[in-house]
């Protein structure tokens, strides 16, 4: 049974993705597309931000991305050696506050301690964070991209939790976008199902699956990483079979099983 994935992959130099192994072990024969492109912008900014940790409460990462953009910055000697000899560790007596497993090992791979990470979205890290933060303290540092949702900061500002957002990295559509979807449905045919990874997934990919597939669309079930990515697709009315628990390969292979065997697929 052949699935499509709509991201991008993990980590060159790790091995296979994770979510083309743990669906392999369920049966399904996975691909992956890389859908999105990403500038880094504000560098400088960011690290003179993190080069005072003393007027922050804290960090808070809901993209793998933002972690990025950190590490890019860290590819500098002399920022290297500064992190490395004061920063990290004063960092480290402040929470660094996470969305999911994949952002929270890249927080554990510059040093510090993730909290939240088993939030799974915004709007639960957004609860969690009301529950350990007190009103009127120092800012918490939210390295993000340009096309951020505001339900997190919505939902500290209502409480009196202070955020300072700083942009630092801009999403595009993939290059080889259209390319890459034209030639895996001609040579694979219509996908059993399609994952979404992102509400900028659904924005980029959408109008070319709906061309490719045709009519043979309503036989395609559509799958969602997450409830945020679920409401952009019900929103772009796709019919949503499966939404993962958690964003985890584990949690997408076993919704995916149920959705799929359940409907006859």
């Amino acid at each position: 049974m052949k699935v499509l994935l709509l991201k991008d992959p993990k980590d060159k130099d790790s091995g296979p993705d994770p979510y083309i192994k743990e669906l392999k072990l369920y049966g399904f024969e996975a691909t992956l597309i890389p859908v999105l492109s990403f500038e880094f912008i504000s560098l400088e900014n960011l690290f003179e931000r993190l080069s005072h940790p003393e007027d922050y409460g804290g960090l808070v990462f809901t993209s793998p991305r933002a972690l990025e953009a950190i590490k890019i910055c860290l590819k500098e000697n002399s920022k290297n050696e500064a992190w490395s000899k004061s920063l990290k560790e004063r960092w480290n007596r402040k929470p660094a506050y996470v969305v999911g497993k994949a952002t929270a090992s890249l927080v554990e791979e510059i040093g510090l301690t993730p909290q939240g990470e088993k939030s799974g979205n915004a709007e639960k890290l957004a609860e969690y964070i009301c529950s350990r933060e007190k009103p009127s303290s120092s800012a918490l540092l939210f390295p993000c991209g340009a096309l951020k949702r505001e339900v997190l900061p919505t939902v500290l500002r209502g409480k009196g939790i202070p955020l300072e957002s700083l942009t630092v990295y801009q999403t595009t559509q993939h290059a080889d976008l259209q390319e890459s979807l034209s030639s895996y449905f001609s040579q694979q045919g219509i996908p059993a199902s399609i994952v979404f990874f992102s509400p900028s997934g659904v924005k980029f990919c959408l109008q070319y699956i709906q061309k490719l597939s045709g009519n043979f669309i309503n036989y395609i079930k559509f799958a969602a990483i997450g409830p945020t990515t679920a409401e952009a697709m019900e929103a772009a009315g796709i019919p949503v079979s499966c939404t993962a628990e958690s964003p985890t390969p584990q949690d997408l292979s076993t919704g995916m099983q149920k959705a799929l065997h359940l409907q006859n697929c």
